[in-house]
């Protein structure tokens, strides 16, 4: 299965030797589970030219607002939007969390509790929980009509959403390691409140449910291909 990363973003220049950039994060998440992948970088105006030029999409994280004039901000949200009517599965995260919604119909503010930074505890619908990394101040602070909230913390409302088998979104970062956020808070901390930062730094230890949250983006991207295997969401979209 071919997915699309949909770049509209990029890692600060010192991580790239390590970490490589912000597509990388994502083949490394989803290795071994049966896909290939190709990018766009949208944050440079490459957007592809038919929504069926993958057989899935993943919007990745960026350090700009969906609610920003950039040039590149309204023909992504059209090209989300085809995508969504085509049935061609999409999967966003953190920024791609927000440009899905926004185009979509939902609201993305800059959310006036401020910043969520570091490992985060999420209650998700079918009574699990998942601790990813955050990274964001922006929040989807109303869904789409489309959208059914499943997961969700005390600072994140509406932090995880389910389109039915069209599309999923994440406000946290599933492909965010433990060595990317120390290297990433080392490089960016200015930018941070300092009490975020060091709440963030003392909680680099915490156990993360990515890999498992990896299984569950893929098991939503085979469902939406293969409706069939329904099955292998068991609650997932509940």
């Amino acid at each position: 299965m071919k997915l699309g990363i949909l770049q509209t973003g990029t890692s600060p220049d010192e991580l790239k030797p390590v970490h490589g950039d912000y597509d990388d994060l994502f083949k490394r998440l989803l290795a071994g589970r049966g896909f290939t992948f190709e990018t766009w970088r949208v944050l440079d105006g490459k957007i592809p030219d038919s929504v069926q030029d993958a057989d899935g999409w993943l919007i990745t994280g960026s350090k700009f607002g969906v609610y920003e004039d950039h040039p590149w901000i309204a023909p992504l949200e059209q090209f989300l939007r085809d995508a969504y009517a085509a049935g061609v599965p999409i999967v966003g995260v953190c920024f791609g969390h927000q440009i899905l919604a926004q185009a979509l119909g939902g609201k993305v503010e800059k959310f006036p509790g401020g910043w969520s930074v570091g490992a985060t505890e999420y209650e998700m619908a079918d009574g699990r929980k998942e601790t990813l990394m955050a990274w964001h101040q922006d929040q989807v602070t109303v869904p789409p009509n489309d959208a059914k909230v499943i997961g969700h913390s005390d600072f994140c409302a509406n932090a995880m959403l389910a389109y039915g088998i069209r599309a999923l979104s994440v406000q946290p970062h599933p492909e965010f390691t433990p060595r990317f956020l120390t290297d990433l808070l080392d490089a960016r901390q200015a930018v941070l409140p300092p009490e975020v930062a060091k709440g963030a730094y003392r909680r680099l230890d915490m156990p993360l449910t990515s890999e498992g949250f990896a299984d569950r983006i893929t098991a939503f991207f085979k469902v939406a291909r293969n409706p069939e295997l329904l099955p292998l969401l068991g609650q997932n979209l509940a």
